[in-house]
């Protein structure tokens, strides 16, 4: 989904609106993509110590018990200013992943899909007689030619 410092971008955007540890940041970033992308905790928290190496970020003096929290700095406020258009096309890439993953969600198909394997478990149970296979198997026959003719 990002490439060189483009997640260090995004974090630092989310940061900076309060301050977050690592799984508040990942959470987030799947929100912002409505579910497409989630980056792994191998990912978001080696960049979060590059951040507070960089001293892009630090932790705020009253902090979770829990878990560390991160809170941005003045450099960091400073790098995000800078990049303000990248940072807001990222934002962007990450809406519109969400969009194309809305418009083109196949949940029906995956449901139907479940449906039909149930029915063939059952159906096609051991001993079943071999006419009763062969008549499945001319029905998804059919509806596999069916489907591929929705393209045309």
């Amino acid at each position: 989904m990002f490439e060189g410092g483009e997640l260090r971008l995004v974090l630092l955007h989310l940061i900076n609106s309060e301050p977050r540890h690592g799984y508040d940041l990942i959470r987030a970033i799947e929100g912002l993509s409505r579910g497409v992308y989630a980056p792994s905790p191998g990912v978001i928290y080696p960049t979060l110590t590059l951040l507070k190496d960089m001293e892009l970020v630090g932790e705020p003096d009253t902090t979770d018990t829990q878990r560390k929290l991160f809170a941005i700095t003045e450099q960091g406020k400073a790098l995000l200013a800078e990049n303000a258009k990248e940072v807001e096309g990222l934002l962007r890439r990450l809406a519109e992943a969400g969009e194309i993953r809305e418009r083109t969600d196949a949940a029906p198909v995956r449901r139907a899909m479940q449906n039909l394997k149930s029915v063939l478990f059952d159906t096609l149970s051991p001993g079943v007689d071999k006419k009763v296979v062969l008549d499945v198997a001319a029905l998804i026959d059919e509806a596999a030619q069916k489907i591929e003719r929705l393209r045309s």
